[in-house]
């Protein structure tokens, strides 16, 4: 199995998991037609067994699928140290806020919900693909108290324990840490961590600020909720 971390957008195998075989066809092709490797699967097991063989660089996921339901498959990959940081995208029908809330707490770091344009669906993996590489990630390592976040290897420690973060809450972290101190606005955070096209409510925002908080423990306390603003980072004395 390739080691964590995804490879350079021109070499990046994806694997799509949805049970609808004309979505699936067309997004596989297309992916495959713009530059990637891409493998769809119908089932689970279908999905668990090439994971046995090789680690893509992203999974498209969807939820509503036979053996076991894709937020299940979502957890098993964000429990393994192997796929913990694996990018995630959810595709589903499911388009509530609550669906969308479930989704990104279980550890989602996209969600795109149906019907779809092939060009945003191509844009939102590139773009994904892109914050996941090791390549853009800033050299500088940061201490604050008892918190410990090296951006290039992609770790973070509390108190000397590794802490495990999906990508959209290590880019959260790591962009309040290049601006420790500073107020940002949920909106701010929204277009630096989702991109100006994301067209998600900043409800988002909270819900992975609340989650990485309670992942960081004591030094969730370090990020402030600024009311009526967004959040900021910093030593609480």
């Amino acid at each position: 199995m390739r080691k964590d971390g995804p490879a350079s957008l021109g070499n990046s195998m994806i694997y799509f998991l949805e049970d609808d075989n004309s979505i699936r066809e067309l997004v596989v092709y297309t992916m495959n037609s713009t530059g990637f490797e891409a493998a769809g699967f119908s089932k689970p097991s279908e999905f668990w067994e090439a994971m046995e063989k090789e680690s893509p660089s992203l999974v498209l996921l969807d939820i509503m699928l036979p053996e076991e339901d894709g937020l299940s498959i979502l957890k098993k990959l964000r429990a393994s140290p192997a796929t913990r940081r694996l990018p995630v995208m959810m595709l589903t029908a499911k388009d509530s806020e609550f669906d969308k809330v479930l989704g990104l707490d279980s550890g989602a770091d996209d969600y795109v919900p149906k019907p779809f344009g092939m060009m945003e669906l191509m844009a939102r993996i590139k773009a994904l693909l892109r914050r996941a590489s090791p390549d853009g990630s800033q050299e500088r390592d940061y201490t604050l108290g008892k918190l410990y976040v090296s951006p290039s290897r992609h770790l973070v420690k509390v108190d000397g324990k590794e802490i495990a973060l999906t990508l959209k809450e290590f880019e959260l972290l790591c962009f309040l840490l290049e601006n420790d101190g500073m107020v940002l606005t949920r909106d701010k955070i929204l277009a630096r961590i989702w991109g100006y096209d994301f067209d998600g409510e900043t409800r988002t925002v909270d819900v992975h600020v609340r989650t990485l908080r309670q992942k960081l423990g004591e030094c969730g306390a370090l990020i402030e909720t600024v009311r009526g603003v967004g959040y900021k980072i910093g030593r609480r004395d």
